[in-house]
């Protein structure tokens, strides 16, 4: 059973980085032809997806945030990350990893605020 969790801090200040990490167990993400995914929910809005990297390390961005956004991983130890550069308010979101639609983290809680 693939499981993955979400970890980092809950505020962030404006114009600084968030940075997120997956810990994924139960597989690899190294596996054949699954990509890794991170997706938000903004307060009151819908799933956005991210991004992603795939099983060959190959990433994937969403182009409205693809200027901020570098998705990476530490084979070593199982995971990957996301950091999100100049962040402002509109960032205030809940944070998942995914791989695919079948598996899910909890969710983390990130706010932007000074």
């Amino acid at each position: 059973q693939v499981q993955l969790q979400e970890s980092g801090p809950g505020l962030v200040k404006p114009s600084q980085m968030l940075s997120l990490t997956c810990t994924v167990s139960g597989g690899s993400i190294t596996t054949s032809d699954y990509a890794w995914s991170w997706i938000r929910q903004p307060p009151g809005k819908g799933l956005e997806w991210m991004g992603a990297i795939g099983y060959d390390g190959k990433t994937y961005y969403r182009p409205s945030l693809k200027s901020r956004t570098s998705i990476s991983r530490d084979t070593s130890k199982n995971q990957f990350s996301l950091q999100l550069d100049s962040v402002t308010p509109e960032d205030t979101a809940v944070y998942y990893c995914s791989r695919g639609v079948a598996y899910w983290g909890q969710g983390t809680q990130v706010t932007v605020s000074s």
